[in-house]
């Protein structure tokens, strides 16, 4: 084992970490495609992490085989393997992160990141991230944005404050404070976390300076899509999205292909959502929580674009 670069390297003259220690947990099910390149990334980091435990969650693939390889190497990695369940839904990725989670119990660490494994990034991608922990004690949640092709967030309407759940590092005492991650059947445990953190006082952010790759990429087809498009709008009903602010995501999903129609789809799904009085999975406490953080996030919107087509004609 080279442990030349497992510990965080030290300050000159002061015995003192430069970054926070930090551990992973990689909830992985069928990944043989991507969870070698993951490995690779993370085995590259200029800071390693004290433990990393990636979970296969009954993998009937070359998952296990691959991990085993890097296991063998590098004895910070630890795979633990679930048993293979018929059922398969978003609730299932929690069960398997909170068997990686219970591995880590007596361990020293400053910062706990849940892995996902189809992804890769640069060899200081969390170098810069715990840094950031480093410089304000009161971030809680921390990541970067994922490009998926030529893909990205547009962060007009995606907020700085969301941490994609692909890669999500939290504070200690920030993931143990929102008491982990919530297992929902439907899905939206990240975004569930990043708000609960956020609704206890914690700040959040997604810093943009840096990006990773996402290898997994979503059907382009239309038909695929506008399948994608019906269950992101039902979902934001689930998730306690605000009507209103449902209207203006509709409208700017118009602009993307499908056009027109997908900003229909989009709303008539949130509106059937509504009627029908689906259930929605999260507390009223954080749906009041949330819609309030969206309607001032619209009221910015409206001064910014204001006070810069103020600036345009004062100018013309």
């Amino acid at each position: 084992m080279n442990s030349s670069l497992t510990e965080p390297k030290l300050v000159a003259g002061v015995n003192k970490p430069v970054c926070p220690s930090y551990v992973l947990v990689t909830p992985a099910r069928n990944e043989e495609a991507y969870i070698e390149g993951t490995i690779k990334s993370v085995v590259a980091q200029r800071i390693r992490p004290v433990r990393w435990v990636i979970v296969s969650d009954g993998s009937t693939d070359r998952t296990d085989e691959i991990v085993k390889k890097y296991t063998d190497q590098h004895g910070w990695i630890e795979l633990v393997r679930m048993p293979e369940r018929k059922e398969r839904h978003f609730a299932g990725k929690v069960h398997s992160f909170n068997a990686g989670y219970d591995r880590l119990k007596g361990l020293e660490y400053d910062i706990i990141g849940n892995l996902d494994a189809d992804i890769s990034f640069e060899e200081d991608y969390f170098e810069f991230v715990l840094k950031k922990f480093a410089e304000n004690p009161e971030l809680g949640v921390a990541g970067t944005p994922f490009r998926e092709g030529e893909y990205q967030y547009d962060y007009r309407f995606t907020s700085s404050e969301h941490v994609s759940g692909a890669c999500q590092l939290f504070r200690r005492e920030c993931f143990e404070a929102i008491g982990g991650y919530v297992p929902m059947k439907v899905g939206g445990i990240d975004l569930v976390a990043v708000l609960t953190a956020r609704m206890k006082g914690w700040k959040t952010r997604c810093f943009t300076e840096k990006t990773y790759l996402h290898h997994r990429k979503m059907g382009t087809e239309n038909h695929k899509s506008l399948m994608i498009v019906w269950k992101g709008g039902y979902h934001d009903y689930l998730m306690g999205g605000h009507p209103v602010w449902q209207v203006f995501r509709s409208v700017y999903q118009m602009s993307k292909r499908p056009f027109i129609i997908g900003g229909c789809v989009l709303f008539a799904s949130y509106f059937w959502a509504m009627v029908t009085r689906a259930e929605q999975p999260v507390s009223r406490e954080l749906v009041t929580f949330r819609r309030r953080e969206q309607m001032r996030r619209l009221r910015e919107f409206f001064i910014r674009d204001v006070c810069h087509l103020r600036k345009t004609r004062n100018g013309a």
